[in-house]
């Protein structure tokens, strides 16, 4: 099976195969969509939010929409996934009750589900027909690959409302100690940051603190940096009448032009197309 990317053009609905040897990175590290990443063979590294865990095959990662994520490499590269990003809206449209059938969605920020044999048999056949469809493309795909995605969240929904989900540690000391700093920027984004002040702060070199960050997040510091400001103003103009060049000076950008250049390099559109009722 050849490798895909489809989106359906509204921002609501996409999905992507990869049988791949060596890393591959996505574009955009936050949507307005709930992520499901199925890992079908090989190992991962997932950093998510503030943390990074190993991924197995056969796990099954949700993350909801707006919660910052990244693969990072791993010593065995060589994988094979599906991501299906969708809506909340096209949840609502199979049935009244999905808040209830999918409640264990909208309590955490992301899950990570380990399923039992059977569930992983099941699961395995609807991520290969929602991968058959996609490739065939027969009338009606797109509704057919969006009902098979949402047997996969009830599947998983089930799974962790009879069982507590473990909680994985993290790979190594280091990998922990970053986790510390991700917390205090996720905490402190609008403020002045800089690689040095934070390396002071934690008793690192700047160096050892650039190197390892890149190594457990996926992102330079820059990067995470940037994204998460990017991630604040886009919350800030969905829900907010406030003006541009304040909510720029409120997440931590000294000068409005260069936050507007970020944004648009981070999400891929000026500031203003994400104002509320645009």
């Amino acid at each position: 099976m050849g490798d895909f990317q489809y989106d359906n053009g509204e921002g609501t609905y996409s999905v992507s195969y990869r049988k791949a040897r060596s890393h591959n990175m996505p574009v955009s590290h936050f949507h307005s969509t709930y992520e499901i990443f199925c890992l079908m063979s090989g190992k991962r590294e997932f950093f998510i939010k503030d943390r990074t865990m190993v991924i197995h095959e056969g796990d099954i990662v949700i993350i909801a929409p707006n919660i910052l994520h990244r693969t990072t490499n791993t010593e065995t590269p060589e994988h094979e996934r599906l991501i299906v990003n969708i809506h909340e809206k096209h949840m609502a449209a199979g049935n009244s009750t999905y808040m209830d059938v999918l409640h264990p969605l909208f309590e955490k920020e992301y899950l990570i589900v380990k399923c039992s044999l059977q569930d992983r048999l099941a699961i395995e056949s609807l991520a290969q027909n929602i991968i058959l469809e996609m490739q065939e493309k027969k009338p009606g795909f797109e509704m057919y690959t969006q009902t098979l995605a949402l047997q996969v969240l009830m599947i998983c929904c089930r799974h962790v409302k009879q069982n507590s989900v473990e909680t994985l540690e993290s790979p190594s000391p280091m990998h922990e100690r970053i986790s510390e700093v991700v917390r205090y920027i996720n905490s402190h984004y609008m403020q002045e940051l800089s690689l040095h002040l934070l390396a002071e702060r934690f008793y690192v070199s700047p160096y050892y603190l650039s190197r390892f960050f890149k190594e457990a997040t996926g992102f330079t510091f820059v990067e995470y940096l940037n994204s998460v400001r990017i991630k604040e103003a886009k919350k800030l103009l969905e829900q907010s009448s406030m003006k541009v060049n304040l909510i720029a000076k409120r997440v931590g950008f000294g000068s409005v032009t260069h936050f507007g250049r970020v944004f648009k390099s981070v999400t891929g559109y000026v500031p203003l197309h994400y104002r509320k009722g645009n």
